[in-house]
């Protein structure tokens, strides 16, 4: 059974995280903008776990620093979500060009 190197592993989160930069810079939607957001963290998480399988010196640290920024996304999410809700309740838009003044 063949091996996936760290090179394949390093090229998918390069491409991962490029869909996301991509998307947090350009779209509109905040909805789009999280989730493009998450796509960042995913590839972060992903160079974690390869440089942890395949770095100098194995190791878990790389996948324990990995499920503390699953957390921490998690959190983001569910925070990002709640702040969506309530600007949607006040300004009935989830369009980030019409969100960006603290005025009603």
């Amino acid at each position: 059974m063949n091996e996936v190197s760290l090179s394949a592993y390093l090229i998918l989160a390069l491409i991962l995280f490029c869909i996301g930069l991509y998307g947090a810079l350009t779209k509109r939607n905040t909805v789009i903008v999280l989730i493009s957001i998450e796509l960042m963290l995913n590839a972060a998480n992903l160079n974690f776990v390869a440089f942890s399988k395949y770095g100098v010196t194995p190791n878990i640290t790389g996948q324990v620093f990995s499920l503390f920024t699953i957390t921490i996304a998690a959190a983001e999410a569910a925070v990002g979500l709640a702040i969506l809700i309530s600007l949607y309740r006040n300004r009935k838009t989830i369009n980030i060009d019409e969100i960006d003044s603290m005025k009603r």
